[in-house]
């Protein structure tokens, strides 16, 4: 007997991009939802679509505020949130509100297909969280607070395996930085102090600190630890 496929709520008010998304995802086995507003989308809610693809720019509800909605009867569907080039402020926002993911519009299809099985993967990392994380060469045992690059352990401060933590628990997932000073300092405080931990951790941990392959930076906006393998 096969697995009922994926249901996905697709809330974009632009046919052709409902288009391109049916007929990409549907070819993927995910069976879709379409909303063109957030009246809708709202009651798409009801059939509890496993992942929500949201457009911010919706002619009825605003895309913050439908977002927000959407959290207040959902706190872990995954979202994945579609807005336009340059607007870093609505995407910390989005973020900041409890969407996932975003993706800048124009986007590939095989970019969004890997950004929704992140968060797909994130939503069960978190809901049974794996003691030990692997990422390429990257371990990180949470039980034992150890961190390996391949055979060699890596000693950290306290304070750069709080950050590693944190990243950790939401692999994949973009991190803003006003959440990551909220967790590591709970207060506001510069950003300054957390590219200085960033920078440290690393030197640590990644073979060309400049290039990093795990510790990625979303300019402007936060960092993302690479996902699990």
């Amino acid at each position: 007997m096969n697995a009922s496929p994926i249901k996905v709520l697709v809330i974009d008010d632009e046919p052709p991009i409902r288009k391109l998304l049916r007929m990409g995802l549907s070819t993927q086995g995910y069976e879709i939802l379409e909303a063109s507003n957030g009246k809708i989308a709202l009651e798409l809610l009801d059939q509890k679509p496993a992942l929500i693809i949201l457009d911010l720019g919706l002619p009825d509800i605003q895309g913050h505020d439908l977002l927000r909605m959407i959290r207040g009867r959902n706190e872990s569907v995954p979202i994945v949130v579609l807005s336009s080039r340059g607007d870093e402020a609505g995407k910390v926002q989005a973020l900041d509100l409890g969407a996932d993911d975003y993706l800048t519009k124009p986007f590939g299809m095989e970019e969004l297909l890997a950004r929704m099985r992140a968060a797909l993967r994130h939503q069960l990392q978190v809901q049974g969280e794996r003691p030990v994380f692997r990422s390429g060469d990257l371990s990180v045992d949470l039980v034992r607070r150890l961190v390996k690059v391949g055979e060699l352990e890596v000693k950290l401060s306290p304070k750069e395996y709080e950050l590693l933590r944190v990243l950790v628990q939401h692999a994949g997932k973009v991190l803003t930085h006003r959440f990551l000073l909220k967790e590591l300092w709970d207060e506001l405080t510069d950003a300054q102090y957390l590219r200085v931990y960033v920078r440290q951790l690393r030197q640590k941990i990644e073979a060309d600190p400049e290039r990093p392959q795990f510790v990625l930076t979303e300019t402007g906006i936060g960092y993302r630890l690479r996902a699990p393998d």
